[in-house]
């Protein structure tokens, strides 16, 4: 059978993902630079019988997202920079309530209005930590249009999986980077249904019970069942509670179903990796910059090696000490001022080992900005 191969910018491919992935309802509003997943789901969803509504903020399209999944939806929405910022609180709602749904962050430069139209890589820790309370939250990057469709589709059935909120954090760069997609055929990637609750109409439902295998079942809002849902701390029934013994089973529930699972849910790729003296780490769009690196070292006798990251939370710390383990030094590329290097520090056994290769100046990084680090790091040039 003929391939059905497209030339798509990473906007593209994540909304092609989105509608593969089973996208019912999109609630967002236009920001620089993620606005055409706004624009072509404004008509593409219709088609397929789904809503797309123009909110008017950010925060309203977070909303508006969590409302739809609770009644059974498939809920995605995009923004960027500011936007990502203005839903935390929203965000923060999503992890309490245990409301599956997808956020888009195409990364910009920042803080405030910054640069616009520039790519960067600066949200990291905002994405983990951007919201209030002890939580956990779930990640994922992408380097080039195929991976990114690979992990839209997994963005969504993670969030079905968990019941949590899942970011999906890619830059400008990658956003609109126009390139070669392959679009997988029906049933070739798997695609996670939403697990609904077999408890008969008039039976106590109990929506936030764990079953033994850590999965909540649910039933839609406005169904058969009814049940309250608040962003207080509550007890298996969803009504509120200040009882230390439920406020703490309920904090770890919401850490532990998604750390106890961190080598299921976390996903590298790995490049030369196994004669490496050298390794790279990177993610996103500088993956991009540091495979050209490598693959170009290697030609010349160097051994390099890149291991990337498509996981960024929760991060894969024992991935990480195993691949760096091995090798003399480390180089973490990225666009900021060293977000997930601090994470590669903890990680390893020696940090002193690791460095850096940045870019911070809203213009893409480049082979000549690694090199220059790998010859100090490798003495050539001290």
């Amino acid at each position: 059978m003929k391939k059905d191969i497209r030339f798509v910018q990473g906007n593209e491919a994540c909304v092609e993902a989105a509608m593969y992935a089973g996208l019912d309802f999109f609630a967002g509003y236009p920001i620089t630079p993620s606005t055409e997943i706004a624009e072509l789901l404004s008509y593409r969803l219709p088609i397929k019988g789904g809503k797309f509504i123009q909110m008017e903020d950010e925060l309203s399209s977070m909303c508006a997202i969590i409302g739809a999944s609770l009644t059974g939806k498939k809920v995605m929405t995009a923004t960027s920079g500011p936007g990502f910022s203005l839903k935390q609180e929203a965000i923060g709602f999503a992890v309490m309530t245990e409301t599956p749904c997808v956020i888009v962050n195409v990364q910009r430069g920042g803080p405030s209005t910054g640069l616009p139209t520039s790519g960067s890589q600066g949200d990291i820790m905002q994405a983990r930590w951007g919201t209030h309370g002890e939580h956990s939250i779930i990640a994922l990057t992408a380097s080039n249009n195929q991976d990114l469709f690979a992990m839209t589709v997994e963005a969504f059935n993670l969030s079905e999986t968990f019941r949590t909120p899942v970011i999906l954090l890619l830059d400008e760069v990658v956003a609109h980077t126009r390139e070669r997609l392959i679009m997988p055929k029906p049933g070739e990637i798997n695609v996670v249904e939403r697990l609904k609750t077999s408890v008969p109409e008039g039976t106590d439902f109990h929506p936030y019970l764990p079953r033994e295998d850590g999965r909540l079942p649910m039933s839609d809002f406005g169904g058969v069942h009814r049940y309250n849902v608040t962003g207080l701390m509550h007890d298996m029934w969803g009504f509120p509670s200040n009882n230390p013994k439920i406020v703490y089973g309920l904090t770890h529930h919401l850490v532990d179903k998604i750390q106890g699972y961190t080598q299921e849910i976390t996903k590298t790729k790995e490049f030369f990796i196994d004669d490496a003296d050298c390794l790279l780490v990177s993610y996103g769009s500088s993956a991009r910059t540091a495979l050209h690196v490598v693959e170009n070292r290697r030609a010349r006798g160097e051994k390099l090696g890149l291991l990337e990251l498509n996981t960024l939370w929760p991060f894969p710390s024992d991935i990480v000490r195993k691949r760096c383990a091995c090798v003399n030094n480390v180089l973490v590329v990225e666009m900021n001022m060293g977000q997930i290097l601090h994470e590669v520090k903890n990680a390893v056994a020696e940090p002193d080992k690791v460095f850096l290769a940045n870019k911070i100046d809203g213009s893409f990084i480049t082979p000549t900005d690694i090199l220059n680090i790998l010859r100090v790091i490798q003495g050539k040039g001290v």
